[in-house]
C-alpha cells in the first residue's frame, strides 16, 4: 500500500529535513525506496514499462550536459534563443546570486521572482503590487533559495538541479482582458515529437490547478492526474496552437523525453520552462493503466 507521507508529516519544511537526513543514500537505493513509499509497489529498473518507472531510469542512466542547461531557468533562456525563439521569452529584469543584489526601488510595480533551480509553487514569488510586498518574507525566501546546494539529493534525485541556485526576476504577465486567464500548455515530447499535453487553468500558485490531458490534436482524454483537480471547463484550441506545436518540436529534438511548458496570454506565446521528470516521476493516473500507455510513448535511450 502507498504511504501518504504528506498527511503524516504535514510541514513541508519538516519533510525537507527528513529527506536531507537520507542524502547519504545512493541514488538508486533512494529511488527504489521513494517509489515503494509513493506507489506501494516495487520499482522495476531492469525492464521498466510504466512511465513512472521509465522516468526513474531516466534520472539514473541518461545524463547529458544540455539537460542541466535546460533545467536552469536562467541558462535555458540562451538555449531557447539559440533555437530561434527569443521572441517568446518573458522579458527579463535580472539574474542575481544574492538577494542583497536586487534594488527593489528600481523594480516595476509588478514582477515575478523565481529560484533558477527551483520547482513548484514554493520556488516562485508573484508580486502584483510592490507597495504591498512583505519584504521580510521575500528576502527570507530568496535567502533560502541561494543557500541550497545539491538540491537533487534533497528531493527526487533529479540530478540536473544540482548546482548553484540563483534568483531570476522577470516581468509579470498580465491579461488585457480580466475575464480571460492565462493558460499553461505542457507538451510531452520524445525526440521532437509531441505525444501528449497537459492543459492547466485556474492555477493557485503553491496549491493546485485544474488539469486536463489532451492529445496533440487537442482532444481531451478521459484520463486524470490523481493529484490535481480535474479540468471540466471546455477549452478552445488557441489560435496559435500550431505555432506552439512547432516550438515544442524544435526545443525537444535533442532529448529522449522532455516536457516543454508554454504560456498563452493575450494571444501571445511565452516560454515557461523545460522539465525532464514530470512530478519527479511519482504521478499516478486514473485509470492506472494509462501509466503503461504513457510508458509506451517513451523509448528509452542507451545509457549515458
Amino acid at each position: 500500500m502507498p504511504i501518504d507521507y504528506k498527511k503524516i508529516f504535514k510541514s513541508r519544511e519538516l519533510r525537507g529535513k527528513i529527506i536531507r537526513l537520507f542524502a547519504f543514500v545512493p541514488d538508486k537505493a533512494m529511488l527504489k525506496l521513494q517509489y515503494r513509499i509513493k506507489f506501494g509497489r516495487k520499482l522495476d529498473l531492469d525492464h521498466p514499462t510504466r512511465f513512472s518507472e521509465k522516468l526513474q531510469w531516466y534520472k539514473l542512466y541518461y545524463r547529458i550536459p544540455l539537460m542541466k542547461t535546460c533545467a536552469d531557468k536562467a541558462e535555458v533562456r540562451h538555449y531557447v534563443a539559440q533555437c530561434g525563439y527569443e521572441d517568446i521569452l518573458v522579458p527579463l529584469i535580472g539574474v542575481y546570486t544574492q538577494a542583497s543584489e536586487i534594488n527593489f526601488e528600481k523594480l516595476p510595480s509588478k514582477f515575478v521572482i523565481k529560484d533558477t533551480l527551483g520547482g513548484g509553487g514554493n520556488s516562485v514569488i508573484i508580486c502584483k503590487n510592490k507597495k504591498d510586498i512583505n519584504m521580510d518574507y521575500v528576502n527570507n525566501k530568496m535567502s533560502q533559495w541561494v543557500k541550497s546546494s545539491c538540491s537533487y539529493k534533497q528531493g527526487g534525485r533529479e540530478w540536473p538541479y544540482e548546482g548553484k541556485h540563483r534568483i531570476i526576476v522577470e516581468n509579470y504577465l498580465e491579461t488585457t482582458n480580466p475575464n480571460v486567464e492565462m493558460v499553461e500548455y505542457k507538451f510531452f515530447c520524445f525526440y521532437g515529437e509531441p505525444k501528449l499535453l497537459y492543459v492547466i487553468a485556474n492555477r493557485i500558485i503553491g496549491q493546485d490547478a485544474c488539469l486536463g490531458i489532451f492529445t496533440p490534436d487537442f482532444e481531451q482524454l478521459d484520463i486524470y492526474r490523481n493529484d490535481e483537480r480535474r479540468l471540466t471547463q471546455k477549452m478552445e484550441k488557441p489560435k496559435q496552437y500550431e505555432k506552439m506545436l512547432e516550438i515544442a518540436k524544435s526545443l525537444s529534438k535533442p532529448f529522449p523525453e522532455v516536457r516543454i511548458d508554454l504560456y498563452y496570454i493575450n494571444e501571445n506565446i511565452y516560454f515557461s520552462e523545460m522539465t525532464f521528470f514530470d512530478g519527479s516521476g511519482y504521478v499516478s493516473f486514473t485509470p492506472d493503466s494509462f501509466d503503461y500507455e504513457f510508458g509506451k510513448m517513451f523509448r528509452l535511450p542507451e545509457k549515458v
